[in-house]
């Protein structure tokens, strides 16, 4: 009997930990929805629209930072029940932390370039690339609803995360190419605040793959 409610208890301790890491992700896309919608104004030159969505981005990343410090006393609770999902389950709290750093970074960039002239076909690229990043937290975010309920959907959650990110990073080699055809229209400044912005909304996208990840051993434990 007693081994019977010591395993309920890891049970719920890992169900109360993969609600916290689902609030997580789910406030993360939250962060790159912002991201996108800052982005689609300041493509139009709409500066005073687009900083309203950076300032509710930077609140709802603070909100991030909360979640993860309660992910974090949950797991020293449990630290002893579980060694073999813990970990793994840090990794992916870590990278989900390191996910919304980045779009508040690219976030950043945009507040420091302002109004600056800027070709159209750079920003339409930054908008689609910002789209589809959307498009990569929307799976990640069901593949970690999946882990306990739905394991094996899941893994093909995670799978459909890496194929997304294999098509930013593709946008994202296109986008670097056009810096050559448009140096002599670009302050040198502002190109290289915009080839940064890029390399966040890369890096981002890597780090939902990275997720993905730990959500296939995280599954597989199941």
């Amino acid at each position: 009997m007693a081994k019977k409610s010591y395993a309920w208890f890891e049970r719920s301790r890992r169900t109360k930990l993969l609600d916290l890491a689902q609030e997580q992700i789910t406030t993360a896309l939250d962060t790159v929805t912002l991201l996108n919608q800052a982005m689609k104004k300041v493509s139009k030159a709409k500066i005073n629209d687009a900083r309203q969505h950076i300032d509710r981005l930077f609140t709802v990343e603070e909100e991030i930072d909360h979640l993860r410090t309660e992910v974090f006393k949950e797991l020293s609770k449990g630290a002893a029940l579980f060694a073999d999902y813990r970990e793994d389950l840090l990794h992916l709290v870590k990278r989900l932390d390191t996910f919304a750093d980045h779009v508040k970074d690219a976030a950043r960039c945009i507040v420091m370039i302002g109004d600056a002239q800027i070709p159209s076909e750079l920003w339409e690229n930054a908008v689609h690339m910002t789209s589809t990043l959307v498009d990569c937290a929307t799976a990640l975010r069901g593949s970690i609803e999946n882990i306990s309920a739905n394991p094996t959907e899941a893994i093909k959650g995670a799978k459909k995360v890496e194929n997304i990110e294999a098509g930013i990073d593709k946008q994202y080699l296109e986008t670097k190419s056009l810096f050559i055809k448009y140096a002599d229209q670009m302050n040198s400044g502002i190109l290289i605040i915009f080839d940064d912005m890029i390399e966040f909304l890369e890096e981002a996208a890597d780090m939902c793959a990275d997720t993905a990840d730990y959500i296939v051993t995280l599954a597989s434990l199941e």
